[in-house]
């Protein structure tokens, strides 16, 4: 994100919070930091960023005050990610690996492929730290070996790896 980049230029410590906070869906509204709906402390978020709780308040305070900022990070909500589960669930993760994470399609392609396979995604998240996008998806079940090879035909993909 561009503008982050921008706020923080110069600020290495505080540009990772943020970050920190944009991964894991951490909102910013009237100086606080929300997960969901609980409130988290400066002292929290700095130890998991690996900051003092000072940097973690001034990011705050820093989001709190630029418009674009604030708007952004006053939307974000945490999600519950069941690739790291999937084997408690009864599920399989692939990760699929893009050429290019802007080609048009390639969701629709692999979920044509699971379509035809008769294979049901329980859910597809999109991972794109710092610019490295990754397409999880738990699907139900165990995956036939037979299903690897269509989905490695798909548009856009560039590699596969079964979690």
């Amino acid at each position: 994100m561009k503008r982050l980049s921008e706020v923080f230029a110069g600020y290495p410590s505080q540009e990772k919070v943020a970050r920190m906070l944009l991964r894991f869906g951490i909102s910013v509204k009237d100086g606080k930091a929300f997960c969901g709906d609980v409130e988290l402390s400066d002292a929290a978020i700095g130890r998991a960023a690996g900051a003092d709780r000072r940097v973690a308040g001034t990011t705050i305070t820093k989001i709190t005050s630029d418009k674009t900022l604030s708007g952004f990070f006053a939307g974000l909500r945490p999600i519950a990610l069941l690739a790291d589960v999937a084997v408690h669930i009864g599920c399989s993760t692939l990760e699929i690996i893009p050429t290019n994470a802007s080609i048009p399609g390639i969701i629709a392609d692999v979920s044509a492929v699971t379509l035809a396979a008769g294979i049901s995604i329980r859910q597809a998240v999109i991972d794109d730290p710092d610019g490295d996008a990754r397409l999880l998806i738990v699907m139900d079940g165990n995956l036939p070996p037979e299903f690897i090879p269509s989905l490695k035909m798909c548009r856009g993909v560039a590699g596969i790896v079964l979690r």
